[in-house]
């Protein structure tokens, strides 16, 4: 067993990364696919938006927002697994307004008053909590001034008062701090970080929720 505290990667490798997109499909009965749609249409994209995004994968999630954006806008996106790099580049490395980077997240970041959105997709709930503030603190940095942080991951909720599927989801699909972030108050947590005007827009009857706040 894997002792938590030794963990230094939360990234998929191996064959699963390079699944990666279809066990996603199939392990949500295609639902992820219909709902990621509908957050990237919730995410208000300018055509002329800078956008960053944290823990990129495949580089799906980019191509769906590349569709509301126009020549002037672009899409930083950083990934730092090989298997994911590689998927990246075959579906988005064409792209002019397209960059991929090689940074870990939670360390320091060379962005500053840089960018309109950054956006981050069911990764941050896999890191332990000291790291989520770092990853938080990056993001107003490379943010301007009115730019915002975009987080689509789950909701708070009380596990124990969840359905049998959720808690079976979270003990033998999730990663352990899943666990941990679903207690956590990230509104009040992106407020004592410098942020303002919390936004929130829920699915999934509550459980999955894009959570913004402005620098």
């Amino acid at each position: 067993m894997v002792n938590r505290k030794e963990k230094p990667h939360i990234e998929t490798r191996g064959l699963a990364a390079r699944l990666y997109d279809c066990l996603i499909l199939l392990g949500t009965l295609g639902f992820y696919q219909i709902l990621i749609k509908r957050v990237v249409q919730d995410m208000s994209i300018n055509p002329e938006d800078s956008i960053l995004d944290f823990g990129a994968g495949t580089g799906k999630n980019d191509l769906l927002m590349l569709k509301y954006l126009s020549d002037d806008g672009s899409i930083t996106a950083l990934e730092i697994g090989k298997e994911m790099r590689k998927q990246f580049l075959k579906k988005c490395g064409r792209r002019k307004n397209v960059t991929l980077e090689n940074f870990r997240i939670e360390t320091p970041l060379p962005y500053s008053n840089r960018f309109d959105k950054v956006f981050i997709s069911f990764v941050i709930h896999g890191f332990e909590q000291v790291k989520r503030k770092k990853i938080i603190k990056n993001a107003f940095n490379a943010l301007k001034p009115g730019g915002r942080f975009l987080i689509f991951d789950w909701n708070e909720f009380d596990l124990k008062k969840s359905g049998p599927f959720i808690r079976l989801f979270m003990k033998f699909i999730e990663c352990d701090e899943a666990q941990d972030f679903i207690q956590r108050d990230f509104k009040e947590i992106l407020s004592s970080l410098g942020f303002k005007n919390i936004e929130e827009k829920l699915y999934a009857c509550g459980r999955i929720r894009l959570l913004s706040g402005e620098k």
